[in-house]
């Protein structure tokens, strides 16, 4: 436990049980860290009281002073916390990615409001919404909005008295029915602000309120006979109401909800986010987090709701999440669902920041191919529990025909790909019949013997095909060899992909889309495909050679349909002649069945 100076138990000792947020200082005055705590002094305590491990330790040791502030209530607490965390960026804090480069819509504030895609988001006055995953999804809602309504694009500094002097002239978007012409007064200040309101309440994801809207202002048209502005506003009806049936609907029952799933990836933390309006998703972001303490999922989640629902000016009454959060937000429910809509929409989330950390991955990978081998075998290692970085990973697996022609083989593995100039075949020397536990052990022993007479570098890890059988015949090699213990061990069962570790009854399940499994995979497979084709090629070059290939008239596809089908070379010379001859035909029975028994006689 880190010491504590006397100044930080002066404070420690009048920290009220209110909730509120604490920061720490370094002893150059520099704010290093920034919380909240729904019992200030509870809270602050357990950072100084408490075993902590080692990130948070050397937090701890460089605390000079802190510093607190009271509020109200813990939904203020969040919200000054992360205003905080915004000012100072505090480097012990988790950091949410900049949404700089995402684009974002803007209504410019300006006495006629043009509408735009824009990547800066300024402090003008102006109306911004978003940010956007990408700049296709924003531009399908901008067509949409420039089909339906037609607003000026021009920069041109539009006053209600220039235009009443007639200082402005319609461009050309005027005649091709892009803009209503509000440069010339062909439509009035109040109707175009109109005409801003419902493409605020479209971007909104309120549709449903702008399409009754538009329906009542049609039939009123209509039954003033006016038919030629109903066709009008039937036309934009029309075009709403197509956009918003290829909308993604979730239910019909949710009709203003923002959801929240997660992916936990020790360092990193993935945060996917869903607006939800009217059943439909009309937004859906996801965002990364990097660990910088010991923060639980919880406490990167609330973070996370925080300051997405700020950054999409989100006043939804429910927020739909995977785990119960220990914290109250004012006239907020959080759900946390069993079944029914709700969870769907939450595994769709789930699915959505699964998916992004899919695609974050891949371009690293293409980047930066190292850091994806490292971040591999750094994941090998955890889900392994081995003690060093698996480098050199090598994998065994047998192979026999009926228990003749017994042959193993061996897959290198370095960094995690394949390499190759390191596979090696065997042949088994010292075990009779179909033995695979005593084939295990020959091999094992022969390949780490070899390697430390020749004083080349062992591997990190060895992984046997096979089960608790095959790992423990493995194992009594390394012991005879003193390598027990020094060399880490597993082997993987092909029937669940249950990996079992020495001395452990109880088999791993590593999680199905895991890299880790994935590598174990390929290098079992690998090392089955190696041993085929060896086994292949010998079991045609000796078998069938000195055995079928002899006989006039029988060739190699006839000699592996009889091999197939009687299973031994013992079988063949026992068969009958009819039985030869149902399964190579009369001839060619009457070929082989004539050589073996003149042979015999």
């Amino acid at each position: 436990m880190v010491a504590v100076s006397e100044h930080i138990k002066t404070i420690l000792a009048t920290l009220p049980v209110n909730p509120g947020v604490y920061r720490y200082y370094d002893k150059d005055g520099e704010i290093i860290y920034v919380g909240k705590a729904k019992n200030l002094k509870r809270r602050v305590s357990s950072y100084f009281n408490k075993e902590q491990s080692g990130k948070t330790r050397l937090l701890v040791s460089r605390i000079a002073d802190l510093k607190f502030i009271v509020v109200d209530s813990e939904s203020e607490a969040l919200l000054l916390e992360n205003n905080l965390i915004k000012e100072y960026k505090p480097r012990f804090n988790v950091m949410l990615k900049d949404d700089k480069t995402y684009p974002w819509i803007c209504i410019k504030k300006e006495a006629f409001p043009r509408v735009f895609l824009t990547r800066k988001k300024l402090n003008d006055g102006s109306e911004y919404f978003g940010p956007y995953p990408s700049v296709r999804t924003a531009h399908i809602l901008l067509d949409l909005l420039r089909q339906v309504y037609h607003v000026r694009s021009c920069k041109t500094m539009l006053t209600p008295s220039n235009i009443t002097k007639g200082k402005y002239k319609v461009c050309l978007d005027f005649h091709i029915h892009k803009c209503d012409g509000p440069c010339e007064g062909f439509i009035t200040q109040d109707e175009y602000q109109n005409m801003i309101s419902e493409i605020r309440e479209i971007i909104k994801g309120n549709m449903r309120l702008v399409l009754k809207a538009l329906k009542d202002s049609m039939m009123e048209y209509a039954s003033r006979m006016d038919f030629e502005k109903a066709q009008l506003v039937k036309e934009k009806y029309d075009l709403l109401e197509n956009y918003r049936s290829r909308s993604t609907v979730v239910s019909a029952t949710i009709h203003d909800a923002d959801v929240f799933s997660f992916v936990d990836a020790e360092e990193v933390f993935y945060v996917n986010y869903m607006r939800v309006v009217d059943g439909a998703v009309i937004q859906s972001h996801t965002i990364e987090m990097k660990r910088k303490l010991d923060e639980t999922p919880d406490e990167l989640l609330l973070l996370a709701v925080t300051e997405l629902r700020r950054q999409f000016q989100s006043q939804s009454p429910e927020i739909i999440v995977p785990v119960r959060l220990d914290y109250a937000v004012a006239d907020v429910t959080f759900t946390v669902p069993q079944r029914g809509d709700k969870l769907k929409l939450l595994d769709l989330s789930r699915r959505n920041a699964v998916q992004y950390k899919i695609d974050l991955e891949k371009q690293r990978t293409l980047v930066d191919p190292e850091r994806h081998q490292k971040r591999v075998l750094n994941q090998l290692k955890s889900d392994l529990h081995i003690p060093v970085l698996p480098e050199i990973i090598e994998c065994f697996d047998n192979s026999n025909f009926q228990g003749d022609y017994p042959v193993a083989a061996m897959v290198q593995f370095v960094n995690g790909k394949p390499n190759k100039s390191g596979y090696r075949h065997f042949n088994i020397k010292t075990v009779v019949g179909p033995d695979d536990y005593a084939s295990m052990e020959e091999i094992v022993f022969r390949r780490y013997s070899r390697l430390m007479e020749e004083g080349m570098p062992l591997p990190q890890l060895i992984v046997v095909d096979g089960g608790k059988g095959q790992l423990h015949s493995a194992l009594l090699s390394l012991e005879k060899l003193g390598l027990r213990g020094k060399i880490s061990i597993v082997g993987i069962a092909e029937r669940l992909e249950e990996i079992y570790f020495p001395e452990d009854p109880v088999p791993l399940y590593i999680d199905k889309h895991s890299e880790s499994l994935r590598v174990i995979q390929h290098m079992r497979d690998e090392a089955h495909r190696f041993g085929i084709t060896f086994h292949r090629k010998k079991f045609t070059k000796g078998f069938l050679h000195s055995e079928l290939s002899d006989i006039k008239g029988i060739g190699k596809a006839t000699a592996e349909k009889l091999l197939i089908a009687l299973k031994s070379v013992r079988c063949i010379k026992e068969s009958t002649l009819e039985g030869l001859a149902e399964v190579v035909g009369p001839a060619k029975a009457k070929l082989v069945f004539e050589h073996f028994h003149q042979q015999g006689e």
